[in-house]
């Protein structure tokens, strides 16, 4: 029994040691979906997690969908019950992998990011640009795409349409670290 014992915690010594996987539990996701002659649609959470395994070039992302904060609270309020229906679908995650990533070169390096984007229970591809940069041994992530609520089943009213754009920009910004 004690070989036992001694040999998983040499295999997780093993795993800390040599992980090779930087990740934040503070990342930055802002969208935007603002038409020009009415009031802003726009939210932040900075409390996404984010992974990065060096090694592989694989790439998670996980955010709550009730960490969203508008400047308007009923704005809000409308997001997560009728838009995001957060309490059936709290979460919005990311996982894929970042092309021809090599941990040696990123002193501002910018790669082709791929993968499976889920909000609102319904998933699709994306591909989109991602800069990283070394600074202070973690890594500055940062990329930007587009996307349509229709494509994740978001109904918006009839009423609201016209003051939501069909266009969502997305930022994403994380400060990766040794895990």
């Amino acid at each position: 029994m004690k070989k036992i014992l001694v040999l998983a915690v040499l295999l997780f010594m093993g795993n800390l040691v040599f992980s090779q996987k930087m990740a934040t539990r503070t990342g930055e996701i802002k969208f935007e979906a603002s038409m020009t002659t009415f009031e802003p649609v726009a939210a932040v959470n900075n409390s996404v997690s984010a992974i990065l395994d060096e090694s592989t070039g694989e790439f998670a992302a996980l955010a709550l969908v009730k960490a969203f904060k508008f400047k308007i609270p009923l704005m809000e309020e409308h997001f997560n019950e009728n838009y995001m229906e957060s309490s059936k679908f709290p979460k919005a995650t990311f996982k894929g992998k970042i092309i021809n990533f090599d941990a040696s070169k990123l002193s501002n390096a910018k790669y082709d990011l791929e993968g499976d984007l889920t909000i609102h229970g319904v998933t699709k591809k994306i591909k989109t640009k991602i800069t990283l940069v070394l600074k202070d041994r973690k890594i500055n992530a940062d990329c930007n795409f587009i996307v349509k609520a229709k494509d994740f089943d978001i109904k918006i009213p009839s009423i609201v349409k016209d003051k939501i754009s069909e266009n969502i920009n997305i930022s994403a910004d994380f400060i990766l670290a040794d895990k």
